[in-house]
């Protein structure tokens, strides 16, 4: 599964454990990174981690291992490399800190 497939699914999962603000980036065309960016939101830091640990949980059940993750300690912003697709999910006030869907829009 790669690419737009690979998004959907991601996005799915993000909807199913409850996830706030989605948001999808193409980045294909800025960056050699991966193609899609999605970035989510979570209430509180244990939410964060949750929703991080659960999709985790999901990629590798479907054998989808991540390529890396970060950020699962602090919880405040955990970044999941799924190759094709980086997910950013991240409290509220981290994410208007750092603006990344302007910095990439």
């Amino acid at each position: 599964m790669q690419g737009t497939q690979l998004k959907d699914f991601i996005v799915e999962q993000l909807e199913e454990i409850k996830s706030n603000e989605i948001k999808v980036i193409e980045i294909g065309e800025k960056s050699t990174i991966a193609d899609y960016m999605v970035i989510c939101s979570g209430t509180s830091s244990r939410h964060v981690k949750s929703i991080a640990t659960l999709l985790i949980k999901e990629l590798k059940g479907n054998n989808l291992p991540p390529l890396g993750v970060e950020g699962e300690d602090a919880a405040e912003w955990v970044l999941v490399d799924a190759g094709d697709v980086i997910v950013h999910i991240m409290l509220p006030q981290t994410r208007d800190y750092y603006q990344l869907e302007k910095l990439w829009a």
